[in-house]
């Protein structure tokens, strides 16, 4: 199992743009074989902060998913949004795995 956890600096004029993109997103996450756990908006403090966190079996299966950017028209009109509506400033992408109860490892 691999979580990505998806650190964004986003416009807050432009929060709505950012919610219909991250629920573009996790349909297409869940739909292609991921898990998506949600995305996390600014409610109090920074309000430029945004935080997304989804799961795939695997690397291998994340980078199945990874092949459709560019590709599929889905994918395409969901980048589309931060791109017209620039609600996205940057973001960066970690890669992490879980630590679970009795030394059980996923």
């Amino acid at each position: 199992m691999i979580t990505c956890v998806v650190h964004y600096t986003i416009d807050p004029e432009q929060i709505e743009a950012f919610e219909a993109f991250a629920r573009r997103w996790v349909g297409l996450v869940d739909h292609h074989g991921g898990e998506h756990h949600g995305y996390f908006l600014p409610s109090e403090g920074a309000s430029d902060k945004a935080l997304a966190l989804f799961t795939f079996p695997s690397l291998a299966a994340y980078e199945q998913y990874r092949n459709l950017f560019g590709v599929d028209p889905e994918f395409i009109a969901a980048e589309r949004i931060p791109e017209d509506s620039r609600c996205v400033v940057r973001y960066e992408r970690t890669f992490m795995r879980p630590v679970l109860s009795s030394g059980e490892r996923s």
